[in-house]
């Protein structure tokens, strides 16, 4: 287990105390081994030693690379073989592993767009070719249809074995 944050600290002043790392561990409810990588940073940079670097797997995407990327969506998706005109999260991420040679998730792809400003984009208005007297009479038809086809609820029993009595 890791040790948190607070943990760490505690961790840090016990060691400035001399205590034994299996009762570190012990107490903190960690493994001795986590407890043992935390005295050696202590040992080489003190309590701030101890301070997280942040996860060790998660690739950033500094500023500069940032406006790279910038540039590139302001070319558009046909400038990046996508047939689709609009920008969604699954083209952004390839471009950004073609161009950046970073391998983000979608998630992470979402967070950075959103971090520097980008959204999600909804249409401003209806298409013009909207009908809407054909789109009305089409709801109608089609809720009749799903109403219809629900089934009838009649007495009975979950039992495999017990038929249902009427």
């Amino acid at each position: 287990m890791r040790l948190q944050a607070g943990e760490r600290f505690a961790a840090g002043e016990r060691f400035a105390a001399g205590e034994k790392t299996a009762a570190i561990a012990r107490d903190l409810r960690a493994s001795v081994r986590s407890v043992e990588r935390r005295r050696c940073a202590w040992r080489e940079g003190g309590l701030e030693g101890l301070r997280s670097a942040g996860p060790a797997n998660s690739p950033t995407v500094s500023h500069s690379r940032f406006a790279v990327l910038e540039e590139e969506l302001g070319k558009g998706p046909a400038a990046h073989g996508f047939e689709d005109e609009r920008w969604t999260l699954a083209p952004v991420q390839a471009v950004i592993r073609r161009r950046l040679r970073v391998s983000l998730s979608v998630a992470t792809v979402w967070r950075l767009l959103e971090r520097h400003g980008w959204s999600w984009q909804a249409p401003a208005r209806r298409a013009l070719e909207r009908d809407e007297h054909v789109v009305e009479l089409r709801k109608k038809d089609v809720w009749s249809r799903v109403k219809a086809s629900r089934r009838h609820v009649a007495p009975g029993s979950s039992s495999r074995t017990k038929p249902a009595s009427r």
